[in-house]
């Protein structure tokens, strides 16, 4: 082999060993790397140049700010300052940043990613969602899973639940002779990643629907959407939701006093196993009742089911569920719709000729009495206000006298008092002048 081709071999074979390089570095699943390669990392990772674009989820620690990203030119792009270009979303435990076009090179985070949790770089998003199971029923009980695709590989990443939203759509096909013609678009329900409810494990990248499927009967488009600000992924598939197979009913009894109320159960052999249905009810109603109503093996596909005795006046209510298998092998769990009844007193026959007398002498005896009551009342109130009356106003005259003889009496012995200091009157006084002595040596 020739120099000239050795070294066209070479480059051949160097170009095919970066193409692979970065088909299998575009995705790295979220499981935890030993020690010794996450302190080699460094929150260090390399873009190759022929990466057109490519998001990144970061995982931090929860409730941590925003990382910062050091391009290979030395430059810094935060959560509240990048290009327009660049789409960032960021919570409680990680960042989802979308970059187009990225500069080829060394590339660096800044913040408090999770220790030895790897940088996932994806190239392609995309979105896995679990199909509807038909026959479907309306009160089913329904588990669902969807995945979020990373270069077609399911993407796992501790609190990822927090950073994507989903959303279910029931979309009505609008076909005359189904029940839901006019319903339009109806949100049903999401997927959730938090190991609640009928979602077995938490962030393991299998989100698990709660949808809700009391809804009205007919053809729908079944639409998933997932979404956040840096990317939006939907998929939508025909189905149809079938009536609910198992119909029930109150019978009320000829006389509600004395006769036994009675549920009607029918149960559609064209779409569930009779000898598979299993009826749980529970009869709710006045002053706290609670009664279990339980009915296995059924004989016949329409049934009358004897309600327990009833005597308390007032509103019931049955609420129950079933268990059973459709005719092509799947079990299933479904919310029976509940059904209410009122047992009502009956009214009082009309009082006789005997009884009205009765009513009106003990009527008129009442209120004689009631009368006689009230004159006594008045009576001795009235009798009570003069007495009280005239020995306030006696009181008054008697104080006033007294106040007045007090003030003559002091009056008098203040005028004794003064002519006593006054001394003599101007009548008693000599207003004469004495004689002048006689002068001496006047003769």
């Amino acid at each position: 082999m020739s120099a000239k081709h050795f070294v066209s071999s070479k480059k051949a074979l160097t170009a095919l060993v970066m193409m692979l390089s970065t088909v299998f570095s575009t995705f790295v699943l979220a499981d935890v790397v030993p020690s010794s390669e996450a302190s080699v990392l460094k929150n260090r990772f390399r873009i190759d140049h022929m990466v057109d674009s490519l998001t990144l989820f970061i995982q931090r620690q929860y409730g941590s700010s925003p990382v910062v990203i050091v391009l290979p030119d030395g430059s810094k792009w935060y959560a509240s300052r990048h290009p327009k270009e660049v789409q960032w979303v960021d919570g409680l435990s990680g960042d989802i940043v979308t970059i187009h076009k990225p500069m080829p090179g060394p590339w660096q985070l800044i913040g408090r990613v999770v220790e030895g949790s790897k940088i996932q770089k994806i190239s392609k998003l995309g979105i896995k969602v679990e199909a509807l199971p038909q026959p479907l029923f309306q009160g089913e009980r329904l588990k669902v899973t969807a995945q979020l695709l990373g270069d077609e590989q399911r993407l796992r990443m501790p609190g990822l639940d927090y950073l994507v939203e989903w959303t279910a759509r029931f979309i009505s096909e609008r076909l005359p002779s189904d029940e839901n013609f006019a319903a339009g678009t109806l949100v049903v329900g999401l997927y959730k990643d938090y190991g609640e409810g009928l979602d077995e494990r938490p962030d393991d990248g299998i989100f698990t629907g709660k949808i809700n499927l009391n809804q009205p009967w007919g053809h729908y488009t079944f639409q998933v959407k997932v979404r956040n600000n840096v990317f939006s992924r939907e998929s939508q598939f025909k189905f149809m939701l079938s009536p609910i197979p198992i119909e029930i009913e109150i019978l009320e009894p000829e006389d509600p006093l004395d006769g036994r109320w009675k549920l009607y159960v029918k149960v559609d052999e064209a779409e569930v196993q009779l000898s598979e249905t299993h009826l749980d009810f529970e009869l709710v109603g006045p002053a706290g009742l609670q009664l279990p109503i339980t009915l296995s093996r059924l004989e016949s596909s329409q049934s009358e089911i004897v309600l327990p005795e009833v005597s308390d006046f007032g509103s019931y209510r049955i609420k129950g569920m079933a268990a059973t298998t459709t005719l092509g092998g799947r079990e299933i769990v479904l919310a029976l719709p509940e059904r209410f009844f009122n047992l009502i007193e009956p009214p009082k026959p009309p009082p006789t000729a005997e009884e009205l007398a009765a009513r009106a002498t003990k009527k008129a005896a009442i209120e004689e009495t009631k009368a006689k009551g009230d004159a006594i009342f008045w009576i001795i109130t009235v009798n009570v206000t003069i007495l009280v009356l005239g020995s306030l106003g006696l009181l008054i005259w008697r104080k006033r006298r007294n106040l007045k003889e007090a003030l003559a009496a002091t009056q008098k012995r203040l005028d004794e008092e003064k002519e006593k200091d006054l001394g003599p009157t101007l009548d008693e006084i000599d207003l004469t002048m004495p004689e002048d002595p006689p002068e001496e040596g006047k003769g």
